[in-house]
C-alpha cells in the first residue's frame, strides 16, 4: 500500500480554502461537482468573515466605474495594472447583484437603494455594507447556506493542504493532513483543476487583524511548487487595530473615519491634518505610518468618535462596539486606543486576467493571489470585490479547461518530508519567533539592516526546526519571499516603506515578480554577509 493510505477523487475540481473566493467559485461552478477543503468548520477561521467595511462598487448616484478605477490607480501608488483596475470596476455592480441574489443582506434605504459608506482614498461613498460593519460575516453566512444546499459541492472540513502534487509540469492535486490528527495521516486529493483560495499572510506578523491560521501557507506552498510570486513586499498595515494587546487584534473599521471619527494623541491633539491634505481619509499606508510614528515618539494615538457618533456608536458599528464593551471602553465618552496591524497582502501568487498561475492547472483567487489590482496599496474594500470578481473569472475559465482529464497520480509523487503534526507542535516556539521577526524587522518601516537581519533569522529558524511540518515550512517560505523582495526594492512605495530609501524611485514603477530560488539567493547572500 502507498504511503497515502487515504486518496480521494474530487470529481475534477478541487478548491483549497473556504473563504469568500473559494465558496463563490464553488457556487459559480455548480452544477459541476467540486470538492472544497477547509481547515476549520465552514465560516470559522476565514479572513473574509472578519471584513467589516464591505464591498467597493460604483453603484451610487453620480458614481462610475471610471471614477472607481481612478481611485484604485491613485491608491496603488503607480504600479496598479490599469486594465485590471478598469475591468474589475466594470464588473463590480454585477458581482454585487450576484451576492444579493445569494442572500447577502446589504443595507438599503426606504427606496431599496444600497446604503453606501465612504472609506479612505475613495472620492465618494461607494462601499456597499451590511449593518454598518458586518459585511464579511453576513456575506459569508449567506454563501455558506447556499453551499450547504448545493448538491454538487462537497465540503471536507478539518483538512489542511500542505503540498501541491505536480506531474509532468502540471498540478494534479494536493497533499494534505487532517487538522488535529496527532499522527498526521497523509491524504491525497487528486484533481483535474485546482483552485487555491486559502488567504493571505497577515498572521505571519505578531500584531495582526487576521485569523491565526492565515500565515502565508498558501503563497508559501505555491512558491515551493515553483509558482511565480508577485509583489510580496507590499503588506498593508491597517492603521486602526484596537490596541488591547490581543492576538489577533480587533479592528476599528475605516468606515468610522468615514463617518467623521478622527485621530488624536493622548492630549487630544489631532495629528493627521499636518501629515496629509485628506487627514484621516488619506491612504492607509500614510495613516498607518503616521500612527506608527506617534507610537515611536512616545505618544498614545487613539480614535475619537465621541463627536461623530457619540451614543449612536453601537447602532452604526455593532461589531466594533462589542469589542469595546468587552474591553470596558465606552466610545461615547472615551477615545479608542489604536495601533497599526498587519491586515492585507497586496502580493501573492501571480495570476493573469483569468486567475491562472504560472503553474499549469493551478488557478488562484482571493488574497492568496496577486492580480495587479492593488498595486502597492489596496484601496479600501477592494479586497472582497477582487475576491468575487476573480472567483467568477476562475470558475468560467476552469469550465473551459477541464474537458480533458489528467492521468491518475502515481504513489511515488508523495513528498518524503515529515507530515507530523507533532513536529509542528514541537516548533511552536519557532512560529512565535518568526512572527516577532516579521513585526520587528519587516513591518511598517523597514531598512536594509532590518531586512537582512530578518532573512538571517528566518534561515536559522528553518535550520533549527528541521523536521517540522510542511505547514511551518510554508510559513518560512512566505516570510522569505516578503523580506527578500523588500530588500531588493530600494525605494518606498505604498505599503513598502524603506527608511534608508524614503523616496519613491521612478525606476521602480513596476510590479515585482520573484521565484523562490531568487528569494533564497537573496537570503543566502544576507547570511553570507554576516559570516
Amino acid at each position: 500500500m502507498s504511503r497515502f493510505d487515504t486518496a480521494f477523487e474530487t470529481g475534477g475540481v478541487l478548491i483549497i480554502g473556504a473563504g469568500l473566493a473559494g465558496l463563490f467559485a464553488a457556487l459559480k461552478l455548480a452544477p459541476r461537482p467540486v470538492t472544497v477543503l477547509s481547515p476549520d468548520p465552514l465560516g470559522q477561521g476565514a479572513s473574509s468573515a472578519w471584513a467589516q467595511g464591505g464591498v467597493a462598487a460604483a453603484v451610487g448616484a453620480g458614481d462610475s466605474p471610471e471614477d472607481h478605477a481612478a481611485d484604485t490607480l491613485k491608491a496603488g501608488a503607480g504600479i496598479v495594472d490599469e486594465a485590471t483596475a478598469r475591468s474589475v470596476a466594470q464588473e463590480a455592480a454585477a458581482r454585487i447583484e450576484d451576492l444579493a441574489r445569494l442572500g447577502a443582506p446589504f443595507d438599503r434605504d426606504e427606496e431599496g437603494q444600497y446604503m453606501l459608506s465612504r472609506e479612505a482614498a475613495h472620492g465618494r461613498a461607494r462601499v456597499v455594507r451590511v449593518a454598518g460593519d458586518r459585511a464579511g460575516r453576513a456575506i459569508m453566512d449567506a454563501l455558506i447556506e447556499d453551499v450547504r444546499a448545493t448538491p454538487s459541492i462537497s465540503v471536507v472540513e478539518g483538512v489542511i493542504a500542505v503540498d501541491f502534487a505536480v506531474a509532468e509540469g502540471r498540478v494534479i492535486g494536493v497533499f494534505a493532513r487532517a487538522a488535529g490528527d496527532r499522527y498526521a495521516t497523509p491524504l491525497f486529493f487528486r484533481a483535474d483543476a485546482t483552485i487555491l483560495a486559502a488567504g493571505g499572510l497577515g498572521g505571519l506578523y505578531a500584531v495582526t487583524t487576521n485569523p491565526s491560521r492565515v500565515r502565508g501557507q498558501a503563497m508559501g506552498m505555491a512558491a515551493r511548487a515553483g509558482a511565480v510570486i508577485a509583489d510580496p513586499e507590499f503588506v498593508q498595515f491597517h492603521p486602526t487595530a484596537i490596541d488591547l494587546g490581543k492576538d489577533p487584534a480587533p479592528l476599528a473599521t475605516e468606515a468610522l473615519r468615514g463617518e467623521g471619527a478622527f485621530l488624536v494623541d493622548e492630549t487630544g491633539r489631532r495629528f493627521m491634518p499636518e501629515v496629509h491634505p485628506d487627514a484621516e481619509l488619506a491612504p492607509r499606508d500614510i495613516v498607518a505610518r503616521a500612527i506608527f510614528a506617534q507610537i515611536q515618539t512616545g505618544h498614545r494615538p487613539a480614535l475619537d468618535a465621541r463627536e461623530a457618533l457619540g451614543a449612536h456608536f453601537g447602532e452604526h458599528f455593532p461589531t466594533v462596539m462589542g469589542y469595546l464593551q468587552e474591553a470596558g471602553i465606552d466610545p461615547a465618552t472615551q477615545t479608542i486606543p489604536v495601533a497599526p496591524a498587519a491586515h492585507y497582502h497586496m502580493g501573492g501568487v501571480r495570476v493573469d486576467s483569468q486567475g491562472r498561475s504560472s503553474l499549469d492547472r493551478l488557478w488562484v483567487c482571493g488574497e492568496a493571489s496577486s492580480t495587479g489590482l492593488h498595486g502597492a496599496n489596496r484601496l479600501a474594500s477592494n479586497g472582497l470585490l477582487e475576491a468575487v470578481v476573480f472567483a467568477a473569472r476562475v470558475a468560467e475559465d476552469v469550465e473551459k479547461k477541464i474537458s480533458v482529464s489528467l492521468p491518475a497520480a502515481l504513489p511515488e509523487l508523495l513528498p518524503r518530508a515529515d507530515f507530523s503534526a507533532e513536529g509542528e507542535l514541537r516548533n511552536l516556539w519557532a512560529v512565535h519567533e518568526l512572527r516577532q521577526t516579521m513585526s520587528e524587522d519587516v513591518g511598517v518601516v523597514r531598512d536594509a539592516e532590518s531586512l537582512k537581519r530578518a532573512l538571517r533569522k528566518i534561515a536559522r529558524l528553518e535550520r533549527e526546526a528541521a523536521g517540522a511540518s510542511r505547514s511551518y515550512l510554508n510559513m518560512t517560505t512566505a516570510a522569505t519571499m516578503v523580506a527578500a523582495a523588500a530588500l531588493r526594492r530600494t525605494e518606498s512605495r505604498g505599503g513598502h516603506f524603506r527608511s534608508d530609501f524614503p523616496e519613491t524611485d521612478p525606476a521602480w514603477a513596476h510590479r515585482t515578480e520573484i521565484t523562490l530560488d531568487e528569494a533564497l539567493a537573496i537570503r543566502a547572500a544576507a547570511v553570507e554577509e554576516d559570516r
